[in-house]
């Protein structure tokens, strides 16, 4: 919840001599607030705005009111403060993404939109945070949106068929034993030919098969845009052993758009969660599993060492070596997570993006 928020006038840079000043914001859905600090720390003031192309214009303008705007740390880059990130970028001005403060700082401070605003700032002076947040305007997000489109309508479909067949279970025995016997595309079809003015359970099985029969469509229809754009964006990923439309689709969507955010092979994995942490006390010295990064960047990983397992043989001779020096399958599999994250970050790298331009405002 955003809370109102007033102008607190501050220490005014000297007009006669441009300062430099840090901007931090933190994001909301209908409102922004932001701080203002001078490159050594002071506040100089806060502001709340309206989450609009007008009010990014105010922000900019009052920002720049107590001197030269560089850098700008701002939270929820790839969500509520997208369309911010986007037009501050646009303006020439470095955009950093800031998380949010831990629960430690939080607990000592208290919580409040002008603190948030006001640490995004010194997350950016200190140096804590140096991200450049997501290209969100290129090939990359529009494969980000098909694909959450058609995951959705997976789910969806899956859903009315889970229903459909709990429908039959119930219905009339005549009904119910004609239609048991029959598999899935058959079953749609024969539902989707009921008459829904027979029974309240016709017309269900029916509205539902004709749904499946729709959804069905929208994916197939969705799976063939994301593996003609997988294919222009970047080909080779696709020859790499395992690795199909929706785990490559995955794997490019955590990389994102602009690679310089990837510095090395190690931090992509770490992207993806499959980097192990020191888990070590005393005599006692292991690494447990990563359960941070992007989750489904991580899944797609875990498909294709499965995929490997069952079908390729280097992989499995891997598997029985480790096996034999103790390694659980599990352990195992958090190994071959790794080296599968190395592998596919050498084939995304090998094939650059066009690199985004900076509209003009």
């Amino acid at each position: 919840m955003t809370t109102a928020t007033t102008d607190q006038p501050s220490l005014k840079a000297p007009r006669t001599t441009a300062v430099d000043v840090v901007l931090g914001v933190d994001t909301h859905k209908d409102v922004h607030v932001a701080a203002v600090l001078t490159v050594l720390g002071a506040l100089l003031a806060t502001r709340s705005f309206p989450a609009t192309l007008a009010g990014y214009r105010d922000l900019l303008a009052w920002t720049r009111s107590f001197g030269v705007v560089h850098r700008a740390g701002v939270e929820g880059t790839g969500s509520y403060g997208i369309s911010l990130c986007r037009y501050l970028l646009a303006e020439g001005v470095q955009v950093i993404e800031v998380n949010r403060p831990d629960r430690a700082a939080r607990r000592q401070r208290g919580k409040t939109d002008v603190i948030d605003a006001e640490a995004a700032a010194r997350a950016v002076l200190a140096g804590r945070a140096r991200t450049c947040p997501k290209y969100t305007e290129g090939t990359v997000e529009g494969l980000r949106v098909a694909k959450m489109v058609k995951d959705s309508a997976v789910t969806a479909r899956t859903q009315a068929i889970n229903h459909l067949k709990a429908i039959l279970v119930c219905a009339d025995p005549g009904l119910r034993e004609s239609l048991e016997p029959l598999r899935n595309p058959a079953l749609f079809v024969a539902c989707a030919q009921l008459n829904p003015e027979h029974s309240a359970v016709h017309q269900a099985l029916q509205l539902l098969a004709v749904r499946i029969r729709h959804l069905s469509e929208q994916i197939t229809t969705l799976k063939k845009q994301i593996t003609l754009m997988i294919r222009a964006l970047n080909p080779d990923l696709l020859k790499v052993f395992g690795v199909g439309p929706d785990s490559a689709a995955a794997l490019l969507i955590a990389a994102g758009e602009n690679h310089d955010r990837l510095t090395s092979e190690a931090s992509f994995a770490a992207l993806c969660g499959v980097s192990p942490v020191e888990h070590s006390s005393g005599k006692s010295r292991h690494r447990r599993l990563n359960r941070g990064g992007n989750r489904q960047g991580n899944a797609a990983l875990y498909r294709i060492v499965l995929t490997r397992l069952r079908r390729e043989e280097r992989t499995q001779h891997y598997l029985e070596r480790r096996t034999m020096e103790g390694k659980t399958k599990r352990e195992v599999i958090r190994c071959l997570k790794r080296y599968v994250a190395r592998e596919i970050y050498h084939c995304i790298l090998a094939t650059p993006l066009p690199q985004p331009k900076t509209r003009t405002g």
